[in-house]
């Protein structure tokens, strides 16, 4: 595979941006407008091939899209107890919607989204505790809406109605150093899209160079509820926690330096 430059890059992004309207010819999924990107770009899927490639990420988001933007994915500690599988699921989950149709009887699921700021309708939020440096995830059983009440009641005689215990967390340094593997420093890619004859066409009309990943901004906008934790699971699968963004217009504020150059 070739290589290019960072400014070579560059030059291809705006070269992209002129396109355009554009079909992909990726299959639906949800990485289909990146895995475009990439194809338009010439390059192989999550590997740009540019010196010190390690240290930069392709992000790509619809710009009409109001879905969270996906920062990265990492599971609480303690790591060895596998928190999603063996404690949320069991203790706090509830019957899965498809169960008995597309999953057996007895399939279950723990789908929340958390901020910092208040709880969610099941009693769920995570806290940060800059003295220990750490984020942990809460339950607080009083917080849970009437409309939960079978589900509180079962979670009273399987786990009783105090706070998670062990009480899952992630550590600052943990957050720090995944986050700075992922996003260290990015190009952000944005790009309307729309369908023609059922097949997805996207315009690629925007791109940022961000450099240097601020850790302690991550944190402030943690404590602003701007970045919201999401657990996915379901009893035959963990899809994944991940850490999101409520808006993909915050992303540069995470950064030291955000230039737009397309």
């Amino acid at each position: 595979m070739k290589t290019f430059t960072k400014k070579e890059l560059i030059k291809k992004l705006k070269d992209v941006c002129k396109m355009g309207w554009v079909q992909s010819k990726r299959r639906a999924n949800d990485g289909r407008l990146g895995n475009t990107l990439e194809d338009l770009l010439g390059i192989t899927e999550n590997n740009l091939p540019i010196p010190n490639a390690a240290e930069w990420e392709l992000k790509t988001q619809r710009t009409n899209s109001s879905a969270p933007f996906t920062l990265f994915h990492v599971e609480p500690s303690p790591r060895a107890l596998r928190f999603v599988p063996q404690v949320l699921l069991p203790k706090y989950g509830w019957p899965h919607q498809q169960a008995g149709i597309r999953y057996g009887q007895g399939e279950r699921s723990f789908r929340q989204t958390l901020n910092g700021k208040t709880p969610t309708d099941r009693g769920f939020m995570f806290k940060i505790k800059s003295s220990e440096k750490k984020v942990t995830i809460t339950f607080d059983h009083k917080k849970v809406g009437e409309n939960h009440s079978k589900w509180l009641a079962q979670v009273e005689r399987i786990a009783g109605l105090k706070d998670l215990e062990p009480q899952p967390y992630w550590g600052f340094d943990d957050l720090s150093n995944k986050a700075g593997t992922k996003l260290l420093n990015c190009f952000f890619v944005e790009a309307d899209a729309k369908k023609v004859d059922g097949s997805e066409h996207y315009k690629f009309v925007r791109v940022l160079m961000l450099k240097r990943f601020l850790f302690k901004n991550f944190l402030k906008q943690m404590e602003e509820g701007n970045v919201l934790v999401d657990f996915d699971a379901r009893t035959g699968h963990n899809h994944g926690t991940k850490f999101r963004l409520r808006s993909n217009a915050l992303l540069p504020s995470l950064y030291e330096e955000a230039d737009r150059v397309a």
